[in-house]
Order: C-alpha cells, then structure tokens, then sequence
C-alpha cells in the first residue's frame, strides 16, 4: 500500500506562511510555544485516531487498510516529535555551552 503524496498549493503554502509571520509579529516567545503545543496536540490525536482504528478492527470492523494508514500516520507524527525534541535538547546544551 502506498499513501498519496502530501500536495501543497500555492494559496495554502501562502496563508500558511501568512499566519505563520503574523504571529510572530507580537510576542514571538508565546506563538513559538503555542506552534508547538498545536504540534504536540495534533500528534496525540493521531495517535488517538490509530488507535480508535485498531480497536476497531480489533471488535471484527472497520478496513485493514485503514487501520494501517492511521497506525502509519501516528508513527510518522511520533517520529517527527522525538526529532523535534532531539533538537530543542541539543539547542540548550549547545547555549549551556556557550562562553558568558
């Protein structure tokens, strides 16, 4: 099984970049922490969704193949998450680092 490529539109990738500048036009420290609880959010209701789907098809309903998706899905949501964190903890050990 494969999964359809993400496609990205021109107008969405604008509106998207739009929200993203006008955000941090006021405080830049609350919209990056409120970006990223959205992320965070967003993750565990994959998650969630993957497994409303396994038990499903655990109880005798639902498609095979969507269960595959959406475990598929929260994987790659839980990946990104555990990349994100990698590099939050790097970036604060690199200023511990730093000479005052």
């Amino acid at each position: 099984m494969t999964l359809a490529p993400l496609q990205v539109t021109a107008a969405s990738a604008a509106q998207a970049y739009g929200r993203t500048a006008s955000g941090l036009a006021g405080d830049g420290a609350s919209s990056f922490g409120a970006t990223l609880q959205q992320a965070l959010e967003g993750a565990i209701d994959t998650g969630r969704h993957a497994d409303a789907r396994a038990t499903e098809a655990a109880g005798g309903g639902g498609n095979i193949t969507d269960v595959v998706a959406a475990v598929s899905k929260a994987e790659l949501a839980l990946q990104t998450t555990v990349a994100i964190r990698d590099r939050v903890v790097q970036a604060y050990q690199d200023i511990m680092r730093m000479p005052i």
